[in-house]
């Protein structure tokens, strides 16, 4: 169950699988996608099963058969070195491949993959604007427009009857939202800390994945005290 959020003054919907569709523009947002953050594990020594490429696929694709968008817009870290679409298996490769082919992809450069990956068509930039939003990897205080951005992979620690829950989640301001990570393997970064904290200095909403909805709580100015409610 999507939830519907205002936003500078656009309807936006929220997907519990992490990504923003924008219905006015047939667009479809996504965020730190990290593929192939497991082989790169493993290159440097570390035992991860390299399975996190197939698993985030999945996620994207099933956002891809929903809402059918026009434009896909990945906020960056879309592979999690530069080197990640070179060691892709071959049937990831062509999936990715097959829907950059048919859909306008835009590749937004991340600190992870500050350089378009050979082999995929679509437009590759450090930031993009569309329709009065940008869309960047990293937030750019100071700057007047609204902005959609990644980077920091937001979570919030909730505490429930059976005990604390912490999900990714999306951070709503006035002119700033960010997305959560979709890759498999991304940890995040609690909304309560300040290099998210800062970032919304007049408060906004969280908005936290479910299995099959999100669940809000507001952030207040100073620190965080949540009351969790269905969204």
């Amino acid at each position: 169950m999507t939830t519907v959020v205002a936003f500078a003054g656009h309807e936006l919907l929220l997907d519990p699988l992490g990504g923003l569709f924008w219905p006015a523009r047939n667009l479809l947002a996504v965020a730190d996608l990290h593929f192939e953050k497991g082989t790169a594990a493993a290159h440097a020594g570390s035992l991860l099963p390299p399975w996190d490429t197939a698993i985030t696929l999945g996620r994207l694709g099933r956002l891809i058969e929903t809402y059918r968008p026009a434009t896909v817009v990945a906020l960056g870290d879309t592979f999690h070195d530069r080197y990640g679409f070179s060691r892709m298996a071959p049937a990831d490769a062509a999936r990715l491949r097959a829907w950059a082919e048919h859909i306008h992809f835009v590749w937004v450069l991340g600190n992870h993959d500050p350089a378009p990956a050979p082999g995929l068509t679509g437009t590759a930039t450090p930031c993009w604007s569309h329709a009065g939003l940008d869309f960047c990897h990293q937030a750019r205080p100071g700057h007047t427009a609204p902005e959609l951005v990644g980077h920091h992979h937001p979570k919030a620690c909730i505490p429930t009857r059976a005990g604390a829950v912490t999900r990714p989640c999306f951070v709503v301001g006035a002119d700033r939202l960010m997305l959560p990570a979709m890759g498999a393997f991304t940890g995040g970064l609690d909304v309560a800390s300040p290099a998210i904290a800062r970032l919304f200095p007049a408060g906004g909403r969280a908005y936290l994945l479910g299995q099959a909805r999100l669940f809000t709580f507001p952030l207040h100015p100073g620190p965080l005290q949540p009351g969790l409610a269905p969204a």
